[in-house]
């Protein structure tokens, strides 16, 4: 995930307002760390949190010397917010649209979410956006990167995380330091899902912890099956809105009924789907969700382009060097051509 509220040029009260509360939300954040080393040496500092902070640091490590991610900085002290997540971000679409609603900011481009630091404050905006006819959805975010600009600290909203999760989280965040193409959502993030994933694997079979590995690997199994049933209706959802005669036809409930029974079909799907998991309800709080548009939109913006990347890797025989260079190569190009160059990659 990136944080894009770092500076602004923009102008009128509502930019002001958004950029101040960012603003002052870093700041907290960059007020209350405190080094893990210091931590470590602390008696006071609970036994618990020093196992995770160890674990940490042995993980930053991991990035560093087999991943190549460089931390820079970054993972070496600890802040405690006091609330259950980094920040919250807003997602939009239009009611018969999968286009998202995007935002520009400086330095990043153009990113389809917009991020606070305010839970009240995202569900104020979200609902001025629901209010314009906007299909949308409110997101809580454990973790950011802001690209280098700070050096970013663990956090309370995921040091608790189990041991895979974390590592994967980590790994995630660094991969964004690595590389980064201003404007390309889908890009950066896939890019981040992916390098974790292989960096997941790899922390595990250095642990040798087989059933980890085992336990991690039907994970993504799970995910990639609960992805393939979001991929299926947002492509029947596609259809269904670029339809000639369904853009014409005025009468929006009757178009809005018929959305909703795809979107009933979907759970439908996932509750059969879910049986033959035997105890692993990996997805049902997602599910628990309203469905939109909005929702759908954030799958595919981490997932989309996966496959890409992991035969890319592949083709590099797990050589990450050479598979960030190939990448590096793509950033001076339009998205519509790196598009074209990665979907020429999937199997």
């Amino acid at each position: 995930m990136l944080l894009g509220i770092l500076t602004s040029s923009g102008s009128g009260c509502q930019s002001v307002g958004y950029y101040s509360q960012a603003i002052h939300g870093q700041c907290q954040i960059l007020h209350r760390r405190q080094a893990i080393a210091e931590l470590l040496k602390d008696p006071a500092t609970p036994p618990a949190l020093q196992t995770k902070l160890r674990l940490v640091l042995d993980l930053r490590k991991f990035a560093e010397t087999e991943l190549h991610l460089s931390a820079n900085g970054h993972y070496l002290a600890y802040a405690d917010l006091g609330r259950r997540y980094a920040l919250w971000n807003v997602y939009a679409a239009p009611e018969f649209s999968l286009k998202a609603k995007s935002w520009w900011y400086p330095v990043v481009g153009r990113l389809k979410y917009r991020g606070y630091f305010s839970e009240p404050q995202a569900r104020q905006m979200a609902c001025k956006l629901k209010h314009a006819g906007y299909d949308v959805h409110v997101g809580g975010v454990p973790a950011y990167s802001t690209l280098g600009w700070f050096r970013d600290p663990v956090l309370n909203t995921f040091i608790d995380y189990e041991e895979t999760d974390l590592a994967e989280l980590l790994f995630h965040e660094l991969t964004h330091q690595r590389l980064f193409i201003a404007g390309d959502t889908e890009f950066n993030e896939a890019l981040a899902t992916a390098v974790a994933e292989e960096g997941l694997r790899r922390w595990l079979e250095s642990k040798n912890d087989l059933d980890a590995l085992r336990a991690y690997q039907q994970e993504v199994r799970r995910h990639e099956q609960f992805i393939e049933l979001i991929t299926q209706t947002r492509a029947q959802l596609d259809m269904f809105y670029l339809n000639p005669v369904v853009q014409l036809d005025p009468d929006a409930a009757r178009k809005r009924a018929h959305k909703e029974q795809l979107l009933q079909q979907l759970r439908h799907h996932y509750d059969a789907l879910r049986k033959t998991w035997v105890g692993q309800p990996d997805f049902d709080a997602w599910f628990k969700s309203d469905l939109n548009n909005a929702r759908l939109n954030t799958v595919d913006t981490y997932y989309q382009l996966v496959p890409a990347f992991r035969a890319l890797l592949r083709s590099k025989r797990g050589d990450l060097d050479a598979f960030f260079a190939a990448l590096k190569e793509l950033s001076g190009l339009r998205k519509e051509q790196r598009r074209a160059w990665l979907a020429a990659l999937e199997p």
